[in-house]
């Protein structure tokens, strides 16, 4: 991989993440490279999901779809937080209308057997690096790229019930049931999301986002026992080898934010549910936050977007702030009423 990058012309996004002045509020989207765009529905119709997310080159031009459209402030990888469970042999098939589906889902310890372990990051996962070390070429120095992994919890999660669970009974019931086994499992995916975060930066990412997406679903006592103590673990074996700014998304943690806040990563992702100055009040002063509005918000005017834009940066304020939405964009939102909310963040 050439490791020669073009010179960064836009740092706004790194500046904010380290705390230093920035002339105005860097913004991104989770999902920004996704089914909302013509053009990504156009590349899709000659790849499955994750036939994309393991070809360099598709990977790449995912991501860049955004970039060309948007004056965003930073791109993020395209690919999934389910090739993680997928390079340790789980099979998963991306399903229209239904989401992500693991083929044979974890049942009960003894299935952990089953899982390819310990493994290669760079034969397993090496496409994505590959498609990182791509990207930051191709985008020329024009913004910065942001790696990212889910959360073990969140993976542990998917990996038991098979897919997405409005309950997540069958993987709680695990923590309760069975939580050396537990605690086995979630070690395992530690070890790999941290070669694998490391694998990223020394590919070209710039930036680093753990998503642990399925946060709402724990009770503090649960979080602070299956999933605080991994996140914590991630964000110090990673920085030991790499030193780029991290951020943690918690979504529905809202419990969680003053533990999250001594784990040491840079930016704490707020999700839309929590206003912007008591997320920011939990937070701390010493951490940059990210977030977070109602990505439902998008189906408004444009006019509408622009002025809830403005008004959730001045709550949280214009410095030690990554403008975003609580969760990702979906995908029947209008591209050009994602400009607008764009625009407001800028014009704030």
């Amino acid at each position: 991989m050439d490791l020669i990058f073009p010179q960064l012309k836009n740092d706004r996004i790194l500046r904010a993440a380290r705390g230093e002045e920035t002339d105005k509020v860097p913004v991104w989207v989770m999902r920004q490279a996704g089914r909302y765009l013509p053009e990504f529905r156009a590349t899709r119709v000659n790849h499955d999901f994750f036939s994309m997310c393991r070809t360099p080159e598709v990977a790449c031009e995912i991501t860049l779809q955004p970039i060309r459209r948007f004056p965003l402030d930073a791109a993020i990888i395209f690919s999934d937080i389910l090739v993680v469970p997928q390079a340790l042999g789980m099979e998963v098939l991306m399903k229209a209308g239904e989401g992500p589906v693991f083929t044979s889902p974890l049942v009960t310890p003894e299935d952990l057997n089953m899982l390819e372990t310990p493994i290669n990051v760079d034969d397993k996962l090496g496409y994505v690096f590959k498609a990182i070390n791509l990207t930051r070429h191709k985008l020329e120095g024009k913004v910065p790229l942001i790696g990212f992994a889910g959360a073990p919890w969140t993976l542990m999660s998917y990996m038991i019930e098979g897919g997405g669970s409005k309950t997540m009974s069958k993987s709680k019931a695990w923590l309760y049931r069975y939580p050396a086994e537990s605690h086995k499992l979630l070690q395992i995916l530690t070890d790999v999301i941290v070669d694998f975060l490391v694998g990223q930066v020394k590919a070209g990412a710039q930036m680093l986002q753990v998503f642990e997406s399925h946060a709402e679903y724990l009770s503090p006592d649960l979080f602070t026992q299956f999933a605080l103590p991994y996140i914590k673990q991630i964000q110090e074996r990673v920085r030991a080898k790499v030193d780029v700014p991290m951020c943690i998304f918690p979504k529905g943690g809202h419990f969680s934010l003053e533990q999250l806040s001594s784990t040491g990563y840079d930016i704490i992702g707020l999700d839309w549910t929590i206003k912007p100055e008591e997320g920011r009040q939990r937070v701390g002063p010493n951490i940059t936050v990210q977030g977070n509005m109602d990505p439902c918000a998008l189906y408004g005017t444009k006019e509408s977007i622009e002025v809830i834009a403005k008004n959730m940066v001045h709550r949280f304020g214009s410095q030690r702030y990554i403008a975003n939405l609580g969760h990702g964009i979906y995908p029947d939102v209008d591209p050009e009423h994602l400009a607008a909310f764009i625009d407001g963040v800028h014009d704030a």
